[in-house]
């Protein structure tokens, strides 16, 4: 991602869009076709010249157009450089090609981040789990289920992200002002074509910015999904939790005070670099109004949040990926902290019960409260209560208060789920996508 971003390859993809030009130019009799041929063989980037010539004239195409012109060694066929066109013909479809190199990084990064949330949901669809609200114990849950949400989450990333990297796979030859005086929108039609782009269908001096706006969007709710994933696992690492821990290699320290610290560092970086991501489609958004047909202010700020944007997504997909396939996880934690309530995650199905069975709802969810209650401040069995209870067991007999309990009875969705999430009931049927 650094190299798409790098100065050389910038200019490299300057020339491409040039050259692009003046050979559809040639082919349609406005460049001669010896001059076109010329460019493509001689013409080369030089970036230390190109700096050099712009420390002179403080513009960088033409920097960029004097010094491809001097590699060309001949001025009949080097004066049809640049030949119909203004600076932003060259930076916004330039920009296209770079972008969509980017965005090609991201989707892969996006797609392995998918294929290890669902192998490692998979693994762990029927790890009992509590849920929680709040941060206070809910109902239970499976980890599977919570890696399976993640997921669907990633998928709808992707969607969202195609989508804005496709209103940014356009290029634009339409001129200073955007009405294609000089070569005409046939012309601007094939150039993009050559590359590979659509042709933004109007412009003004630049392709608008809502699109790169909506690009920049979709990559800081990627970062934020990101994030969710990494303040969850930061939460369940605690050591209260310890649900999960983060990888932590063998010669790693936590601490230069206390030796015994395994801190949850990865997580928290993509924590931290998620907020540098939202701030950018905030400047985004900030250069959608620019005055007239074009001014400047965008420029600088584009120099820094695309690449910036880019490179972070791509490290933070990398690094929370890293993350999810080595963390180890401990399913017998987890089942202790399930039964650390003595049974009150049940409260909300004793409730369904008792109201099934014919009782008052508002006398049953003060039996159920009371019991809770007092279970939770003297660190005592709910079911035992509830089971000594007349007013209860008047409506509910041994087996059905068992059935109440049964946590096989809470996870009996965890297929139907699955099915809905990744289109098949087991691991290692193929998926109605995959097919």
């Amino acid at each position: 991602m650094g190299r798409v971003w790098s100065d050389e390859n910038k200019f490299q993809k300057w020339l491409e869009v040039e050259l692009a030009v003046t050979e559809t130019l040639a082919e349609a009799g406005m460049v001669p076709r010896e001059a076109a041929a010329k460019l493509r063989e001689r013409a080369r980037v030089d970036v230390a010249r190109i700096n050099e010539i712009e420390a002179n004239v403080r513009h960088d195409v033409i920097a960029f157009t004097v010094a491809v012109q001097e590699t060309v060694g001949d001025p009949e066929a080097a004066r049809w450089l640049h030949y119909g066109l203004t600076s932003n013909d060259v930076v916004d479809t330039a920009q296209a090609l770079l972008v969509r190199d980017a965005s090609r990084l991201i989707e892969q990064g996006i797609a392995r981040f998918g294929e290890i949330l669902e192998k490692r949901a998979w693994e762990f669809k029927d790890t009992p789990e509590i849920g929680r609200t709040h941060g206070i114990h809910a109902e239970p849950i499976t980890f599977g289920l919570k890696l399976a949400n993640w997921y669907a989450e990633i998928r709808r990333d992707a969607a969202r992200f195609e989508m804005a990297a496709r209103e940014m796979a356009v290029g634009k030859i339409s001129g200073a002002v955007g009405t294609c005086t000089h070569l005409g929108p046939e012309i601007e039609q094939k150039i993009c074509q050559r590359l590979g782009l659509a042709a933004a269908p109007i412009t003004s001096q630049v392709v608008e910015r809502d699109r790169h706006a909506q690009y920049l969007s979709a990559l800081a709710i990627l970062a934020a999904s990101l994030e969710r994933v990494t303040v969850e696992i930061r939460h369940l690492q605690r050591t209260e939790v310890r649900e999960v821990e983060e990888p932590f290699g063998g010669e790693q320290r936590g601490s230069s005070a206390m030796p015994h610290k395994r801190n949850p560092v990865s997580s928290e970086q993509v924590s931290g670099l998620a907020r540098v991501v939202r701030a950018n489609s905030l400047a985004a958004m900030e250069n959608i109004a620019l005055w007239h047909e074009r001014d400047i202010s965008h420029s600088s700020v584009e120099r820094i949040i695309l690449p910036d944007s880019t490179i972070l997504a791509d490290y933070m997909l990398h690094r929370t990926a890293e993350i999810v396939a080595k963390m180890r996880v401990f399913p017998e934690r987890m089942m202790h902290n399930l039964d650390a309530t003595h049974g009150l995650v049940f409260s909300g199905q004793l409730l369904q019960d008792l109201v099934e069975h014919g009782a008052p709802r508002e006398d049953a969810y003060k039996w159920v409260q009371g019991h809770a209650m007092a279970a939770w401040e003297s660190e005592s069995s709910f079911q035992d209560r509830v089971a000594a209870d007349a007013n209860i067991r008047k409506f509910l007999d041994e087996k059905a208060l068992a059935h109440t309990f049964d946590l096989r009875r809470q996870l009996r969705a965890v297929d139907a789920i699955f099915f809905r999430v990744f289109g098949r009931r087991s691991a290692g049927e193929k998926s109605s996508a995959a097919r």
